[in-house]
């Protein structure tokens, strides 16, 4: 311990405290009574510690002025600090009690210092002493508390680990006992949730910074978030940031009930693939389409191979040339002269493009039913001109 004037007191100092040391040792823990937070009958394992620390603080105190210098002694105020966290008050209360304790001892000890003659240099440098030495105390308290508060917050990060995963695993848990978890871990079930699959070196930094009330856990290479409420206001700006800001790249999954968090999950992974550099958050409600055909990628190709048939006998530029113009005549849904200008052809060219189309397309160019395939057989990707 550094700065202890009290191992600069003479020695016979304790000969003239010693025997109030239990009287004085009442007298604080009355003291400490009149404290609102205290003022019930001090019982139980707080009150004993609090009174073993009061007499073990005056015992020690008066051992190390005797030997001017260090003296082990019972290390009990980290606990009493770490007991106030448990009881949910706050350690402001503990250090009040220190504070009147002193004053009480100090009172004391000068009415015995200046009956017994002792020097008033001796009784500033006692004064001193007992001030500084509750200040020692005080801060092994407030390490005690600290540690417990981050005890405390670990166990329960610990607990919303375990919701998460029990949320989005595969075989969904039994309601009764994803509610149990969620109250053990202090998270109240929301409304709706989504999640947020998110990859990257600063996976976690990013997840931190996620909305008030996210809980999180690492799953494989991704962090894994369940954002409350994610289509509030600002929820969807707030992940966006978060993503942005620490770099990383994110899929949004579907806004589920919690008993769907693994579909959520699911989409969000599926959506985190389409990302294309640092910074992306996809939604898969945005790009729910592109997810589909993802979904059954042989499928796609399937259905892209059946729906553009006419085009495969064709030549490597002509089936370049009229996929193109069906993409845009779909789009501007037949209008030549737009057809013609997005292309940058003449309307003349264009016309005869759409004409060789319906040559091999026929009745599937005016059947609604049969254009949205036609799209959707387009977007697939893989109707490529053949080499």
């Amino acid at each position: 311990m550094a700065d202890q004037p009290w191992h600069e007191l003479p020695p016979e100092v304790v000969a003239v405290l010693r025997p109030a040391l239990d009287d004085v040792a009442r007298e604080m823990m009355e003291a400490v009574g009149t404290i609102p937070a205290y003022a019930r009958p001090l019982e139980g394992p707080f009150g004993e510690g609090l009174r073993i620390g009061v007499q073990e603080a005056l015992k020690h105190l008066l051992a190390e002025i005797e030997q001017g210098g260090p003296v082990d002694r019972l290390d009990v105020y980290r606990g009493l600090g770490q007991g106030e966290m448990r009881s949910g008050r706050s350690l402001e209360t503990l250090l009040s009690a220190y504070r009147i304790g002193a004053r009480v001892a100090w009172r004391r000890f000068a009415a015995l210092g200046v009956e017994a003659g002792l020097e008033p240099d001796t009784l500033y440098l006692l004064a001193e002493s007992i001030f500084a030495y509750i200040d020692v105390l005080s801060s092994e308290s407030a390490e005690g508390y600290a540690l417990e508060q981050s005890a405390v917050a670990g166990e329960a990060q610990l607990r919303r680990r375990r919701l998460v995963r029990m949320l989005v695993r595969e075989s969904p848990a039994e309601p009764e006992a994803v509610e149990r978890a969620a109250a053990d871990a202090g998270w109240p079930l929301p409304r709706s949730v989504a999640v947020v699959a998110i990859s990257g070196p600063r996976r976690e930094a990013a997840a931190s910074r996620l909305p008030a009330g996210t809980i999180r856990e690492a799953i494989g290479e991704l962090m894994c978030a369940l954002v409350s409420d994610p289509d509030g206001p600002g929820q969807h700006a707030a992940i966006e940031q978060a993503i942005g800001d620490d770099g990383a790249r994110a899929g949004l999954g579907s806004t589920v009930d919690w008993s769907q968090a693994h579909s959520s999950f699911v989409r969000a992974q599926a959506a985190l693939e389409l990302t294309e550099r640092d910074g992306d958050v996809v939604s898969a409600r945005e790009r729910a389409g592109e997810l589909l055909l993802r979904s059954d990628p042989g499928l796609a190709d399937e259905l892209a191979a059946d729906r553009l048939a006419p085009l495969a006998d064709l030549s490597p530029g002509s089936h370049r040339r009229l996929r193109e113009t069906l993409t845009v005549w779909l789009a501007e849904q037949g209008r030549i002269g737009s057809v013609a200008e997005r292309l940058g052809v003449h309307p003349q060219t264009a016309r005869y493009r759409v004409g060789r189309l319906r040559e091999l397309f026929g009745e599937a160019l005016d059947d609604p039913d049969a254009r949205f395939w036609l799209e959707v057989a387009l977007r697939v990707g893989n109707g490529a001109a053949p080499d």
